[in-house]
């Protein structure tokens, strides 16, 4: 049984490198832009509350 790839790959030339290079970066924009878009349409949240024993423990930690 051989297997179909492997672990490694034989030096390709510079062309195919960047080939790689620019698919993967396509490939990386489209979920980016996604998100970055998600991210912007977020709405600012009302109030943030902070249970007293939180509050506590920051002032220990960090002065007040």
């Amino acid at each position: 049984m051989s297997a179909p790839r492997l672990a490694y790959d034989d030096a390709a030339t510079p062309a195919e490198m960047r080939a790689d290079c620019l698919a993967v970066q396509a490939s990386l924009t489209r979920p980016l832009a996604a998100a970055a878009r998600d991210l912007a349409q977020e709405q600012p949240k009302s109030g943030i509350e902070v249970p007293e024993a939180a509050a506590r423990l920051a002032r220990a930690i960090y002065g007040e």
